[in-house]
C-alpha cells in the first residue's frame, strides 16, 4: 500500500474482525474552512476496503477484480482537521448471495468523525452480470464479519 500520508499497511486488529490503518491528512485535502473536504473521505474509505479486495485476486490489477461498487454512503459525524492522524476501520457487516456490505469508520483524536457503508457485488465481467459469491470467498469474508464499536 504505502504512499505519502499512509502509515504501513492495513492489519487485522487482535480479537476483532476489523482492519485498521492510520492515515495522515494532507494539506491539499483541506478546504477553505480548514477541514478535510467531504470528497476525501470516500477515497479514504475505498482505501479502507483494500485488504478485502486482496481476497478476490490481484489488488494491484483492478481489471482482474470480480467486484463492482453498487452503493456507498457516508455519514459525517464531526469535522476532520489537517494536522492529526485519522484511524480507518473496516469490517464486513453482512454477506448476501452475490454481494457483501463493508462498514467503515474514521476516527480522529479519539472521536468518531465519519462512518460509512459500501455494497460490493461479485461481478462477472464477461457476462456483465452479478454472480453468486463462491463458497471459499464467502468463508474468507466471514472471518472479517463483525461490528465496529462507536466508542
Amino acid at each position: 500500500m504505502g504512499g505519502y500520508g499512509y502509515h504501513g499497511g492495513f492489519f487485522p486488529v487482535l480479537d476483532s474482525a476489523m482492519f485498521e490503518q492510520t492515515i495522515t491528512p494532507r494539506f491539499y485535502e483541506t478546504d477553505a474552512f480548514g477541514h478535510v473536504n467531504n470528497t476525501v473521505v470516500t477515497g479514504w474509505f475505498e482505501t479502507g476496503r483494500a485488504p478485502l479486495f486482496r481476497l478476490f485476486g490481484d489488488a494491484e490489477n483492478p481489471a482482474s477484480m470480480p467486484l463492482i461498487l453498487a452503493r456507498v454512503e457516508v455519514d459525517f459525524v464531526a469535522q476532520i482537521y489537517y494536522g492529526s492522524d485519522v484511524i480507518l476501520r473496516a469490517a464486513i457487516e453482512r454477506i448476501g448471495n452475490s454481494s457483501f456490505v463493508v462498514i467503515q469508520q474514521a476516527w480522529q483524536n479519539g472521536a468518531l468523525v465519519a462512518r460509512g457503508r459500501a455494497v460490493q457485488v461479485y461481478f462477472d465481467h464477461k457476462t456483465q452480470a452479478s454472480a453468486p459469491l463462491p463458497d471459499d470467498l464467502r468463508d474468507a469474508l466471514a472471518q472479517h464479519e463483525g461490528e465496529l464499536p462507536e466508542s
